[in-house]
């Protein structure tokens, strides 16, 4: 279970949104399946999971930062990042599950 096996984070963020856009039609199982793909091919426990979590991040930042940008308000920018954030967190537990177990099993 070493944490360097030559994973990509990169590789493993774009593995979980291509599956997670497939099986978006099963809600828990698809993000599942996802994490563990994903968490397999960032390489390990610790990339798997920065794997799920940085593209919420990254969402995040960049929705205040464009609703901030176009509405003029920074306050409704906190709006809309919030709304995003929210989903994401009603998304993510299964998601970072299914890393743990894929980074494990890498």
């Amino acid at each position: 279970m070493s944490e360097n096996t030559g994973g990509s984070i990169i590789m493993g963020m774009i593995w979980m949104f291509i599956i997670s856009l497939l099986l978006i039609w099963l809600p828990g199982l698809g993000p599942l399946i996802a994490g563990i793909v994903g968490g397999k091919t960032a390489g390990g426990v610790m990339s798997g999971l920065m794997a799920a979590m940085l593209p919420g991040l990254l969402l995040a930042g960049g929705l205040f930062a464009f609703g901030a940008v176009f509405t003029g308000l920074p306050f409704i920018g906190a709006i809309i990042a919030g709304g995003g954030v929210l989903l994401y967190v009603i998304y993510i537990p299964a998601l970072l599950i299914g890393a743990l177990i894929g980074g494990l099993l890498a």
